[in-house]
């Protein structure tokens, strides 16, 4: 709800998944699984009752599966009451790289503020899922950054020279981890978060920094790509250390965003052009990093404090006009 309050797009909801681990099943196990879901939970679903998004490990296969489901219970084709779905089945383009793309987005406009330049910049990124991917393949093409170092759950690699984004991944999806790439060398998660960059992107767990460890993060700017990486305790200590935390509400809801453009698109059935979500992703985004950090700048506060008095101002709003409250 926050996270789709602080960018201005009128939805909100939780989460809901099941517990398994999809790497262990088979294609006709996973298809089973994913209608089933919708079978249980089918009655509180709807184009305007609620319209799920995609999360960890639900793909565009899982979620055309789960359209289709829900089509054959209401007996019509129902394309928007999921987002996240392929292209042929009424997705939209720019889904794929949205959460990535709108928190470099966040990280261009912090670099602004900040005065700092991001040609040459150094980029270390934890997490190497679908976020942390095009975050290592985006970054250089549209900020200039240079990645140095990322990691996975099995371990990290760190290059000073930089390393190819399209490379890494390769061997990842060849190999099933960035450890032991080519001429990079071996880092520990937990070391990757305090290595001498400019950027630290956390794509990965929540709670990886934590009072423990801030005290010894020399990035600049941190962009949580991932939900909940910064506990509160460390937050205070990086505010009064001087870095620019970009908070995960703020920083990955490019993915939500284009979701809510995916479930525009289908309810009128008119399909927009990359170029076109793209702009209005940079507009939507560019435009709440303001909000957040001008709040900041007149409370005097760490930007999470500034970007929930944003998003939670914008919904007791609605509440007391609705007479709620």
């Amino acid at each position: 709800t926050w996270k789709c309050s602080v960018v201005d797009i009128p939805l909100g909801g939780a989460k809901g998944g099941v517990i398994c681990n999809p790497k262990e099943l088979s294609q006709g196990e996973l298809e089973r699984l994913s209608r089933a879901y919708v079978r249980q939970v089918g009655r509180i679903l709807g184009p305007e009752m609620d319209v799920p998004a995609p999360d960890v490990y639900t793909t565009p296969q899982v979620m055309a599966w789960m359209m289709d489901e829900y089509s054959v219970l209401s007996g019509q084709n129902q394309f928007g009451v999921i987002t996240g779905k392929p292209l042929a089945l009424g997705g939209s383009k720019g889904r794929e790289d949205a959460t990535a793309r709108g928190g470099l987005y966040c990280i261009r406009e912090a670099a602004r503020l900040l005065g700092c330049n991001t040609q040459g910049a150094t980029m270390a990124i934890q997490g190497f899922g679908n976020a942390g991917q095009w975050a290592a393949r985006l970054g250089p093409s549209l900020l200039g950054v240079k990645i140095v170092a990322v990691s996975d759950s099995r371990g990290g690699i760190y290059c000073p020279a930089g390393l190819d984004a399209g490379e890494v991944i390769a061997f990842k999806k060849r190999t099933g981890s960035v450890v032991g790439f080519p001429g990079a060398e071996p880092i520990s998660n937990e070391d990757l978060l305090e290595l001498k960059v400019d950027i630290l992107v956390p794509a990965a767990l929540e709670g990886v920094i934590t009072a423990g460890n801030a005290c010894r993060i020399q990035a600049k700017v941190i962009a949580e790509l991932a939900n909940g990486p910064t506990t509160p305790e460390a937050d205070q200590i990086l505010y009064e250390n001087g870095v620019y935390v970009i908070p995960d509400f703020l920083c990955n809801s490019g993915g939500v965003t284009v979701s809510y453009f995916e479930m525009v698109q289908n309810s009128y059935q008119r399909y927009w052009s990359e170029k076109t979500v793209h702009e209005r992703l940079n507009e939507r985004i560019t435009s709440a990093f303001h909000t957040v950090h001008d709040r900041a700048q007149t409370l005097n506060v760490h930007n999470r404090l500034a970007a929930y008095c944003v998003a939670v101002e914008r919904v007791a709003e609605a509440v007391r006009l609705r007479g709620w409250a």
